[in-house]
């Protein structure tokens, strides 16, 4: 497999606010996600999550350390499409179909080879879509969208996938299914891939390591590894052990003192 860790090392991202100091949204954030493996990024409202994933996916730089992704700088990567995003919002097109959506960036490209548009409907039936194909967004659920977003990120086979609370607007009910959806894409398809989530639950279920960040200013606290074999199934949410490693990262994420 191809060189695709992503390795973080002392990220530091001040904004000049108005009137006042700057604000220091991250503060020397070392963190190393090896080839092939699943991070989730947990911590409050503040603490510099999305401004990390940001820097990762390319769209900012950062004012002290360095980020990389099999040795290269992610804007290098970020210019040749090798990153796949989802966000909270799936931001389909409503004009354009299921695989027109998944689609969308091979045609922004310079269009979709006959294996790509092969590649496009493999994604759209790995996402459990298949008879959706011509549907378009607004004939979808929350849920199918938010599949149709992730098989868009993952149409140009990226190096590393970035997922920005991408079932956060979603019930509870739906979010557990769309958990043990996206353990099902991702096993299948074992991208690097870098989590942000504020659900502790969400996190130990798909990730192998959770590193958690404390804010004021973005800094992480801990990472923590993940030692439940997969396939997980929805059982695991009430074992002794997840219940166990799940209040271990509440009293991580709360300030409290960690359980060895």
């Amino acid at each position: 497999m191809p060189d695709r860790e992503l390795r973080i090392e002392q990220a530091s991202r001040e904004f000049a606010v108005p009137g006042a100091a700057s604000f220091v949204a991250l503060d020397r954030v070392s963190l190393v996600c090896p080839t092939g493996s699943f991070t989730a990024l947990i911590g409050p409202s503040g603490c510099g999550k999305s401004t990390l994933l940001r820097l990762v996916a390319g769209l900012d730089r950062p004012d002290g350390g360095s980020l990389s992704i099999g040795g290269e700088p992610p804007e290098a990567l970020q210019r040749r499409g090798r990153l796949g995003i989802a966000f909270q919002d799936a931001a389909l097109l409503p004009w354009r179909s299921v695989l027109e959506n998944v689609r969308l960036p091979l045609d922004i490209a310079g269009g979709a080879s006959a294996a790509d548009l092969a590649r496009v409907r493999e994604l759209v039936a790995l996402v459990g879509l298949s008879g959706f194909e011509h549907s378009l967004p607004g004939q979808l659920s929350g849920g199918m969208r938010q599949r149709v977003a992730i098989a868009r990120a993952l149409v140009t086979q990226p190096d590393v996938l970035l997922l920005d609370e991408p079932f956060g607007a979603l019930d509870q009910i739906l979010r557990r299914a769309m958990n043990v959806e996206l353990q099902r894409i991702w096993m299948e398809r074992p991208t690097t891939t870098l989590l942000v989530t504020h659900g502790v639950d969400e996190a130990l279920f798909l990730a192998d390591q959770v590193a958690v960040m404390h804010s004021s200013p973005g800094r992480i606290a801990q990472v923590i590894d993940v030692p439940f074999e997969r396939p997980r199934s929805p059982a695991l949410f009430a074992s002794p052990a997840f219940r166990d490693l799940q209040d271990h990262v509440g009293s991580v994420l709360y300030g409290g003192a960690a359980r060895g």
